[in-house]
């Protein structure tokens, strides 16, 4: 007796992960006649943005996303099956189950699993945002693909961005405490301050790490710098609080003035989805109202 009911439950969840597989596989099988309809049908996103994108363009062709806190809790996503979780790599085996004829994923971090995928026979997408040029040529590129209308996200990303005017505060974003990371130019954090006419305190200096874009700099690099504004990004929930303990800290000018604003790591650091890039640009707007 206890077995049974055990056994429902457990058997009552197998029924629905399986259902979701099978009506995605459902939806993929290849039409009878393949010249009939050459667009994609089936698409694995690897990236929440990704999966955003292809989501708003036409939802009834995604049948695979990663596990992320921005699409857990969206309407659309819950049914989808995950086939990853965190920054886990994804599951190869989830992944040609669910039978996509199109799997996108980031340069650089699915390398791996695309490269793989590609020598199984199915189509793969590297993408690589960090500019907004990259954003909305990955947009049009899934519209086209998609055969689908991309001018409603396109609309929205054209909305972000600062109404230009006067002098706007020299602005030092910190990504991480230990080791005190910083965004230049060639990033997708550098290209939005500068899509909001902030000063990025850090546009110029070179990388030195492993991280693209992305420049080390010491407790001295930060005085020396000593911007107007500090923006702390929350990529940990104690950078902040790791920051304020460094003897260095106090000595800022930002800090005396009070001018400490923290920031969500998607949207400004990682673009994450087109709710987490808008959120962004609200903040950057405020900012770049603010007298230097």
């Amino acid at each position: 007796m206890f077995k049974s009911t055990l056994l429902k439950p457990i058997f009552a969840v197998s029924l629905l992960i399986l259902g979701g597989f099978a009506a995605a596989c459902d939806r993929c099988q290849p039409p009878p006649d393949p010249g009939a309809n050459s667009s994609v049908q089936c698409i694995v996103a690897l990236t929440s943005l990704s999966a955003d994108l292809v989501h708003r363009l036409d939802a009834s062709k995604l049948v695979g996303i990663p596990g992320s806190r921005l699409l857990e809790n969206q309407p659309g996503f819950q049914s989808l099956p995950q086939v990853s979780q965190g920054r886990s790599q994804p599951n190869l085996e989830t992944i040609v189950a669910l039978q996509p004829d199109l799997v996108i994923g980031a340069s650089g971090f699915h390398d791996a699993v695309l490269k793989r995928l590609a020598e199984l026979g199915i189509q793969t997408w590297a993408s690589e945002v960090n500019t907004w040029d990259a954003l909305e040529t990955l947009t049009e590129d899934l519209a086209i693909a998609l055969e689908a209308d991309a001018a409603t996200v396109l609309d929205r990303f054209q909305r972000c961005r600062g109404s230009g005017g006067g002098a706007t505060p020299r602005v030092l974003m910190l990504v991480s405490h230990q080791p005190i990371l910083v965004p230049n130019e060639k990033s997708w954090a550098g290209e939005m301050l500068n899509r909001f006419q902030l000063q990025n305190a850090a546009a110029t200096l070179q990388s030195d790490g492993p991280m693209a874009g992305f420049v080390t700099l010491s407790a001295e690099n930060v005085l020396e710098v000593d911007p107007d504004l500090l923006l702390v990004v929350n990529a940990e929930p104690t950078t902040l609080q790791n920051l304020e303990q460094q003897p260095f800290w106090q000595k800022l000018s930002a800090v005396q003035r009070q001018q400490i604003h923290q920031a969500d790591y998607y949207g400004l650091v990682n673009p994450g989805s087109v709710a987490a890039i808008e959120k962004a640009c609200e903040q950057l707007a405020k900012l770049s109202a603010q007298d230097s």
